[in-house]
């Protein structure tokens, strides 16, 4: 879907979405608390079956996963002030739920606006997004960044290393914090502290060897869960980058954030972030209210959609190609360069002929 000038100045769309961004106590109420007891279920079942054999403890493993990246989208309702109508409250639960997914609440909650004020903006990339060059940047850098970024962008180290790296230990000191935000490096320590209490207990009462052998991979299943989600609702071939004149809000909303479609389980479990074309227009809306806004507004319906199975193959896409304005796969890299030296070259000889007919853009 391409916002025209004209659905700008004809959709309102934080009125026409006003009635969604309400929460409602009582649904609130009963998704943490049961999905937080089927958390506790799972985790004691996965206990228990390291009698059995450590095969049904990974079994198990993937619904408590699931479970966890099921209290990371509550909180980040709260993140967004959408889960209560209390801020106090949202960052109370929010700050709890931390302990639990491994993600510091306030630090987050700072670096996951960002990402909404500025997603698509190509002039601001950095903190809360996955890293995006484009062609014209990978380029012009020298071999061995390059290849850093070649290595970065592998799947592999997106959904097995990073995660490992951004839940397990970046999070812990995150180095890249900005100077003055000390309310979020204080909650970066109290998260650090509630997780120094829950492996005190569960070293005391089950063990540390019977505790890692259950939380580790509940932790890295659910991280790497957690990762694609993010990557694949950005990540696609149409998506939408633009310099900061070009840039619009509503647009980087409903053409970059895409609606990925899931099974019925799956979309509970994700507590209905595969719509994420709407929360990036209207983040203050609870993930309970998500669907009932897309079902009520054709306007909505016209965006980029993927299935499970196509967004997979999304994670060939690494550059933004400005001139085509897509995403495109290292393997176009050669047709691209090409492309561009053609140019480049075709400008050179006008320039030396009539200057004035070069467009800027080769300039």
């Amino acid at each position: 879907m391409h916002v025209s000038d004209k659905t700008e100045q004809t959709v309102d769309w934080m009125a026409m979405l006003a009635p969604y961004r309400k929460p409602v106590a009582w649904k609130s109420g009963f998704q943490l608390a049961s999905t937080a007891f089927l958390l506790a279920l799972f985790w004691a079942a996965a206990v228990l079956s390291l009698r059995v054999g450590y095969w049904l403890t990974l079994i198990i493993a993937v619904p408590a996963a699931l479970m966890v990246v099921r209290l990371f989208m509550l909180q980040h309702d709260c993140g967004h002030g959408a889960f209560f109508r209390s801020q106090k409250m949202n960052n109370l639960v929010g700050g709890v739920l931390g302990v639990i997914t491994l993600v510091p609440y306030a630090y987050w909650r700072r670096t996951h606006a960002m990402h909404h004020a500025t997603s698509g903006n190509l002039d601001v990339r950095g903190l809360g997004d996955i890293d995006t060059l484009t062609v014209r940047e990978y380029l012009s850098r020298p071999k061995f960044k390059r290849i850093l970024y070649r290595l970065y962008r592998n799947p592999a180290v997106l959904l097995l290393i990073g995660p490992t790296w951004q839940f397990i230990l970046k999070h812990r000191l995150p180095l890249d914090t900005p100077r003055g935000w000390t309310r979020e490096m204080i909650g970066v320590q109290l998260t650090n502290l509630g997780l120094v209490g829950v492996i005190a207990v569960m070293w005391w009462t089950l063990g540390i060897k019977q505790f890692l052998m259950v939380q580790l991979p509940i932790t890295l299943l659910a991280g790497s869960i957690g990762v694609y989600l993010f990557y694949v609702q950005h990540q696609y071939e149409e998506t939408y980058w633009r310099y900061r004149e070009a840039w619009n809000y509503f647009a980087s909303g409903l053409e970059g954030a895409s609606h990925l479609t899931m099974p019925k389980i799956l979309q509970w479990c994700t507590a209905s972030i595969g719509l994420h074309h709407i929360h990036h227009i209207a983040s203050r809306i609870p993930n309970y209210h998500l669907q009932a806004a897309f079902d009520n507004h054709p306007e909505l319906q016209q965006v980029t959609k993927l299935s499970l199975w196509k967004s997979v193959t999304t994670l060939r896409l690494t550059l933004w190609d400005e001139d085509a304005k897509q995403l495109v796969g290292f393997k176009e890299l050669r047709r691209i360069r090409d492309r561009i030296a053609a140019e480049l070259e075709h400008g050179a000889s006008i320039m030396a002929t009539k200057p004035d007919a070069v467009p800027n853009s080769w300039r």
